[in-house]
Formats: structure tokens, sequence, C-alpha cells
């Protein structure tokens, strides 16, 4: 009789499966990041937008769909940056676990504070946020709520390790504060730069550098002669440190502005993958402030 229930409870432990990873769709690289760093091996992570791609221009593909399909949570950046494939998303999965409301419906963004929010927004003012500026990955504060919340998220969608998320989450924070002693030593206070887009603003609100002018007249119009013309004057009366632009956006302005003014070109990756050595935020990080010295 003993022998019969010892292999009967053995034919239970074999044929009942481990406890499955939780599947995370992150919509932009750092999102991905992140969850790697605080889920480690209790989730799978697919990460929907490549680091060289312009994270304002994205479709929905087949294969976005397929992985919102499968999803536990899907996060995404927020701010209307995924405005033109999120909706589709939602729509086109049937997955009910990630629909606005639910709990594996996770915005990044609502941990954030958020800067340059538009009152009133038109076309007239170019390809404004009107929620905001999306690009807070760049500010290490707004990362540090967005792993803090999404380290809630995590522990109410898989309560079971819940305290692994936890224990990631002490281990990110001591990480951060490490970094930040020595991105504290970058010493950008007082460095002046004209960006292409309105892409580091969070940066430059914490890390005390200014940014006077753009390449872009207003966010997604390409600059005429005449705005280059002003920009000229502008770096004529004021010492610029350099023109901040990303791989894939507004390198080719700047190096023609570069050529006419003699003031250098700074790309600043985008995302984390988007250059070598970015492989997770941190590194990101380190490649984004050693690039402004």
């Amino acid at each position: 009789m003993k022998k019969l229930l010892f292999t009967f409870l053995m034919v239970i432990v074999i044929s009942t499966p481990a406890h499955a990873k939780l599947n995370v769709c992150a919509t932009l690289p750092w999102i991905g990041s992140l969850a790697a760093d605080l889920g480690k091996d209790k989730v799978n992570i697919k990460v929907l937008v490549k680091p060289s791609q312009d994270p304002h221009f994205i479709e929905a593909k087949p294969s976005m769909i397929l992985a919102a399909r499968d999803a536990d949570i899907l996060m995404y950046n927020g701010l209307d940056l995924e405005i033109g494939y999120l909706p589709l998303l939602f729509e086109s999965s049937r997955n009910s676990r990630i629909q606005p409301g639910q709990p594996g419906n996770f915005d990044c963004s609502r941990f954030v504070n958020v800067l340059e929010k538009q009152p009133t927004a038109d076309r007239s003012m170019g390809d404004v946020h009107p929620l905001g500026n999306p690009h807070y990955h760049f500010s290490p504060s707004n990362v540090l709520r967005v792993a803090r919340g999404m380290t809630q998220e995590l522990s109410n969608i898989d309560p079971g390790n819940s305290s692994f998320y936890r224990t990631s989450l002490a281990s990110f924070e001591e990480r951060l504060r490490n970094k930040q002693t020595q991105w504290a030593k970058k010493s950008l206070k007082g460095k002046i730069f004209i960006a292409y887009h309105k892409y580091f603003e969070y940066m430059a609100n914490e890390f005390g550098f200014k940014i006077v002018d753009y390449v872009e007249p207003k966010p997604g119009i390409p600059p005429s002669a005449g705005h280059i013309e002003k920009l000229i004057e502008t770096i004529k009366k004021t010492k610029i440190d350099g023109l901040l632009v990303t791989p894939s956006y507004g390198k080719e302005e700047a190096e023609a502005l570069s050529k006419k003014t003699g003031v250098r070109v700074i790309i600043i990756p985008q995302d984390v993958g988007s250059v070598p050595g970015t492989n997770d935020w941190f590194s990101f990080m380190d490649t984004v402030l050693s690039s402004l010295q």
C-alpha cells in the first residue's frame, strides 16, 4: 500500500508543471531592461520596439500583436508616445489581461513627475505631446519611481514571487545610489547645448545643464534655412558645448550645422541597446552622461 501511494505521489510530482514564468511585454528597450532587473528568471520578456528604431514612428506588426496576446502584463512608456500602435495592440490581441484598467496594463508614466504638459495643443505647434514630454527615461529619479511601481505591479500579478521582486528592487536601488554618486562627479552644471529634438529636458533638469535652442523649429518639423541662420547667430553669441542628437533623429541636420559653426555633434543613445555598450539602463546612462562631458 505504501509503495502504491509513493508511486502515485511521484506521478503527480512529475506530471505537475513548474511554476510558469510571467510573460512581460514591454514596448521599449529601457522598460524591458527594468523588468529584467526586477524579474530576472521569474519573467519572460518580449520587447516590441528595436533599439535602432525611432519610437515616434512605429507601426503595429503581426508579431507585436502576437506578443501582446500572450502577455500577462504589457508595460509601456505612456504620454502618447505609443499612440500610433498601442490602441491596435489592445484591440487586436483580444487579451483581457492587458486592457486599460486591468492589472496587466502598466503605464510607466503614472509614476513620473511629468514636464511640459500642454493645456491645449494643435497642429500649428508641431508634433507636441499634450500629456507631457515622454522622454523621462533619461531621468534617474523618474526611473526609480517607475521601478518601484513596476515592483508593486509584478507583486500584485505574481504574489508568490513578491518577496523576490522586492529583493530585486532593493538591489536596484542600491546600485542606483552608487551610480548617482559617480554621475554627480560628471560636472555638467553650466554646460549649454542645442538639441535637435526635445529628448533631453528631464536630464537637463536633473543634472543642471541648459538647452537653449533646438534644430527643429517645432517638434517634428524639419529646420528651414531661415531657422538655421537664427541658430548660427545664437551660436555666435553663446558658447555652445555641443549639438545633441540621437542615432536615428537629427544627425544629418546637426552635422550640416556643425560644419558651418564648428560646434561638435554629440550623438546620445536614445534607448538601451541603441549603441554598443548600453546593454541595460545603467550602462545606457553611463554612456549618455559620459557623452556630454
